[in-house]
């Protein structure tokens, strides 16, 4: 019988700030970090999960993570394995942690984490990354490993059931279709706000050479500004001299990017405002940037006013633009409000604000149930590696739908992971193939070291010379 033991927290942080990476018109200083915990058991089978902040109060995250955690040392794995939705609820279950969210905030991140870890843990147990073993359970699995309370009005068990089951005979189709082309994936890394407009315009060559077609900006700090940027990033989407060699482009009214605003090469633009308006004041400013096409604004307004994003999302569709959000939707209750507000054009699930992988199939279910398109937020540190398996699972097993969907990809800070993400020719996700693993989210030993909170070698170094000057 393997029981788990005992279980590492690390608080690790990574100085972004000083590039101006992640910086948008609500976060101008952004340390990405990661509140990283390791479960290990009587063998040597052992499971990793984390969550994100953007630096300060990662350690505070840490101390949930250490309270949650707790409740798991003992436990038979085989046992949580055989029901990972019974699992997620024991997680969520102490009356006393409950009260400090219910099911948001520090507390419900930390559980995210933890969730995670579990689920790792259980996909190496099996010898196949995370997305292979959601997949490859059957239908009734699948239900029984979500988290379903609170979300019965929107989607039942015998609901979801049917969808799955409904998707099961062509499971094998897609895994191998997604297999040979990779899944489709959208680039950040050029729109960040702090970048300057020859930066901006380099980053976008760059990732056009990479067969990236969709690409989205942070806007929100100056009108001006983004349409001047969004016009700088135009010009070169849409121009075919800077395409890959022998690339024609896409069709701009193909079944999978009519409505999108795509440009004469196919390309889509994005906008990211990051919760910096009000409702009136979303509509305005968007209006303004009806000139640079964009398909959809994420996060125009706070991240759980249903209501508002409801109102935006009205105004705007005279104009052609989408609203999306979810990157802040603390958990599935504001999910499934958004899509029976019909609020959302476009589900972004994250992997880690969400409770974890159960919390997010209950999600993946209702998206698909409201024939919502789910395009996970990524970016940070390791939420690239977590979301592919989620998009993968979403396209295999949930919805079937893939060519409409995109995945953020944003180039940072891979290289501390044992299994990092990768990007094909023609700018979409391999598909993670390792046996062993499981969720993709192992960090270097290495990179605790160096950059783990305060007493990595590299905070230690920056102390003693912030001390000198």
């Amino acid at each position: 019988m393997t029981t788990i033991t005992h279980f590492e927290i690390n608080d690790v942080r990574f100085p972004t700030s000083l590039t101006g990476d992640g910086t948008d018109a609500m976060n101008t200083d952004c340390d990405y970090s990661s509140a990283y915990v390791s479960l290990y058991t009587s063998t040597d089978l052992v499971g990793h999960g984390m969550t994100f902040t953007i630096g300060r109060g990662n350690d505070i995250v840490c101390e949930a993570i250490r309270q949650v955690a707790s409740r798991l040392v003992g436990k038979n794995t085989e046992e949580l394995f055989a029901d990972m939705g019974k699992a997620w609820e024991l997680l969520v279950a102490d009356p006393q942690l409950r009260w400090i969210g219910p099911e948001k905030g520090v507390i419900h991140i930390a559980t995210g984490a933890v969730d995670n870890a579990l689920w790792d843990m259980y996909a190496r147990s099996r010898q196949k990354p995370l997305w292979k073993l959601v997949v490859d359970m059957s239908p009734e699995e699948l239900v029984r490993s979500a988290a379903w309370r609170y979300i019965s009005d929107a989607i039942t068990k015998e609901e979801a059931l049917a969808m799955l089951k409904a998707k099961e005979a062509s499971k094998k189709e897609r895994e191998a279709h997604v297999r040979e082309v990779g899944y489709p994936a959208y680039v950040t890394s050029a729109g960040w706000l702090g970048y300057s407009d020859e930066k901006v315009a380099r980053l976008t060559k760059e990732a056009v050479q990479q067969g990236f077609n969709h690409f989205k900006m942070k806007v929100g700090a100056s009108q001006a500004n983004d349409v001047r940027r969004g016009k700088i990033i135009r010009s070169i989407i849409d121009d075919p001299q800077w395409l890959p060699e022998g690339s024609k482009g896409r069709d701009p009214n193909g079944p999978d990017l009519v409505g999108k605003n795509a440009g004469p090469t196919g390309a889509v633009l994005m906008i990211d405002a990051n919760q910096v308006w009000d409702v009136q004041q979303a509509i305005d400013y968007v209006k303004g940037l009806e000139e640079i096409k964009p398909w959809f604004i994420e996060e125009p307004t706070a991240p759980d006013d249903i209501l508002g994003h409801a109102a935006i999302r009205k105004a705007l569709k005279p104009h052609g633009i989408g609203v999306a959000t979810g990157e802040h939707a603390h958990n599935r209750m504001v999910f499934k409000q958004l899509l029976q507000a019909e609020a959302i054009d476009v589900c972004q699930i994250d992997s880690c604000r969400l409770a974890g992988v159960s919390e997010v199939l209950s999600v993946l279910f209702m998206a698909a149930k409201f024939g919502v398109t789910v395009c996970p937020h990524a970016g940070g540190v390791g939420l690239c590696e977590y979301v592919i398996h989620l998009s993968l699972i979403d396209y295999i097993a949930v919805s079937g739908s893939i060519e409409r969907n995109v995945l953020e990809f944003v180039d940072h800070l891979h290289e501390h992971f044992l299994y990092p993400c990768s990007i094909n020719s023609r700018g979409r996700y391999n598909v993670p193939a390792n046996a062993a693993e499981g969720y993709s989210i192992e960090m270097h030993k290495s990179s605790i070291a160096e950059f783990g909170f305060p007493n990595g070698s590299y905070w230690v170094k920056a102390k003693a010379e912030k001390e000198k000057q």
